[in-house]
């Protein structure tokens, strides 16, 4: 996963890191590493002949790494669907690594910062946010999913409050019914060729120019060591301090 190669490389461990997802983007020396795996497969051959010690993954994967146990590499799955998940993550991934007292530095760190963006909206209208992973068709979070936290510590409240599942599908009626008062969208979510068009012609949202667009989406749909940058990034855009 690439959250959790920025983890490593987050505490220090990135020298140790040998091989990675082919969606490693983050930090840029880890785009030197051999890619060994995606969300969807995993080359056991290839991780194999590099010798690892230990392979990490989130427990959805799995499946994927029952050829690994079976050659006898050791693996790891590590969660990452909470935000408290985050800080969970960097501290096992410290133990793995050897490096648990810088785990432990960058989680006080990252709390810390986390606290002050919190703070500084503390008290502030709550805005209803819906954000747009997917455009045609219409994906976007539910109120479990790890981006709708964010969104509650920014100082908002995720719009789709009504979905039961973390991510999903959402109807054109159903978003123009709920008229949030403001969009976050991914850059590749294709928002940018259809938001002339019905239903996005019909909220006010777009009406008032509230759509805000993520050029990096990594630091708010990445559960790892830069969300603090999300978070900022999304309590600027909803209490006006940005565009």
């Amino acid at each position: 996963m690439p959250s959790l190669t920025e983890d490593l490389f987050a505490i220090g461990a990135g020298p140790q890191v040998v091989g990675v997802s082919a969606f490693t983007d983050y930090p840029p020396a880890a785009r030197r590493v051999t890619q060994v795996a995606s969300f969807a497969s995993v080359d056991a051959e290839r991780i194999v002949t590099l010798q690892p010690d230990v392979v990490v993954g989130i427990p959805a994967q799995g499946p994927l790494v029952a050829d690994l146990r079976r050659l006898g590499v050791r693996v790891v799955l590590i969660p990452d669907d909470s935000f408290d998940d985050i800080f969970s993550a960097l501290r096992r991934l410290g133990d793995l690594s050897g490096h648990r007292a810088e785990a432990d530095k960058l989680v006080s760190r990252l709390r810390e910062r986390t606290d002050k963006i919190v703070s500084g909206v503390r008290g502030k209208a709550r805005p209803r946010v819906f954000v747009v992973l997917g455009a045609a068709p219409i994906f976007t979070v539910g109120d479990r999913s790890y981006i709708a936290h964010l969104i509650g510590l920014a100082g908002g409240r995720n719009a789709p409050a009504d979905m039961r599942e973390p991510y999903g599908r959402y109807s054109a009626e159903a978003l123009v019914a709920l008229q949030p008062d403001a969009i976050v969208a991914d850059r590749a979510s294709g928002l940018d060729s259809v938001i002339g068009a019905p239903p996005w012609t019909s909220l006010r949202a777009v009406a008032a120019h509230r759509v805000y667009v993520l050029r990096e989406a990594a630091i708010l749909e990445r559960p790892g060591p830069r969300y603090n940058e999300g978070l900022a990034w999304l309590a600027a855009r909803l209490h006006g301090r940005g565009t």
